[in-house]
């Protein structure tokens, strides 16, 4: 994970009186019952829907993009486009990895809609949980957050397992472009006149961030800066087996890295697709990767249109960058 979701027990929007707590699992439940939000009304919420979707963004342009902003990326926004178009009174309708006291949206004072895509959520679907929540915030009074289902604050209601997905409700030909932001300073629409507790929380998450940049050559990958050596995450949309193979292939011939003291180190599952990962020196920063990550993905379509046998060297390859794989989701 690229960053710590911020948190704080309670906050309020700016401009407005309208109080939202949020609670971590193990706090008391705000309903007052005195047990642990995740033994009380958490419970419900955490079995609303049981199933889980393996790929819950799949079919919504940016596929690969929404799992890295999901997983990777501390502070981006995304602009949504709606079937149908924006309903009146709603300017825009944008996608941000966290809002402020872990809000799952608001809608501002202009109406603009925010939807957070880090909260937890209640079902096995995050596609329905998300689309339930961006449904509520367009219906929200201007000024307002949105409570997760199962919330007290919203009135004990769960997701429905029949309710619509992200997919019903975007418009599938629209385009999905991040933009990747030093800080969460897009929170405010009035820095000077925040609430203390949405500045404190805005330096929290300032502080919590890894510096992130999205490569503008290639689709979906990741150079973030660490204190001792930096990465490259780069989400892929291919069959998982398929892209092991691939990896294998260019690992074993020696040509699976990003140039100089790089080394692809393995990869982890995220939301059903498989994101490599390379380490890169401290020096290497996002542009010294861009030509040397078009230049890999060419060769890694040569290798995912091989059908061949793996080799016995290829074979140890691929058991060596397996053997490193976990999955995140």
């Amino acid at each position: 994970m690229a960053k710590k979701r911020p948190q704080t027990k309670t906050g309020k929007v700016t401009g407005t009186d309208v109080n939202y707590p949020a609670v971590g699992a193990r706090e008391p439940c705000p309903c007052g019952s005195g047990r642990r939000y995740k033994a009380c009304h958490g419970r419900a919420a955490a079995h609303a829907v049981t199933a889980l979707v393996q790929r819950p963004f799949e079919g919504l342009p940016g596929e690969c993009d929404w799992v890295a902003l999901r997983e990777l990326v501390p502070a981006a926004t995304v602009e949504l486009n709606l079937r149908g178009g924006l309903p009146e009174g709603v300017p825009s309708v944008t996608l941000a990895t966290v809002l402020p006291m872990a809000w799952p949206a608001l809608r501002r004072d202009d109406g603009a809609v925010l939807l957070g895509l880090q909260n937890d959520t209640a079902s096995g679907d995050i596609s329905r949980d998300l689309a339930d929540v961006l449904k509520r915030a367009l219906e929200a009074t201007p000024g307002s957050p949105v409570a997760a289902a199962g919330h007290p604050t919203a009135g004990g209601v769960s997701v429905s397992a029949d309710g619509p997905r992200l997919q019903d409700l975007l418009d599938p030909a629209g385009p999905f472009v991040p933009v990747v932001h030093d800080g969460f300073e897009f929170w405010l629409e009035d820095a000077e006149n925040s609430t203390p507790e949405v500045a404190a929380s805005l330096e929290r998450a300032n502080e919590a961030a890894v510096p992130t940049t999205r490569l503008s050559g290639v689709e979906a990958a990741y150079w973030c800066e660490t204190p001792d050596k930096n990465h490259l995450r780069w989400v892929m949309p291919h069959p998982e087996e398929k892209l092991l193979d691939a990896l294998a292939r260019l690992h074993a011939a020696g040509t699976s890295s990003l140039g100089e003291g790089t080394r692809l180190v393995g990869s982890f599952r995220a939301h059903g697709l498989v994101v490599p990962v390379w380490d890169l020196p401290s020096p290497v920063r996002a542009g010294d990767v861009e030509k040397p990550a078009e230049a890999f993905a060419e060769r890694l379509a040569e290798a995912l249109s091989s059908d061949a046998p793996l080799t016995s060297d290829e074979r140890r390859a691929r058991g060596g960058l397996t053997n490193r794989q976990v999955t995140l989701s």
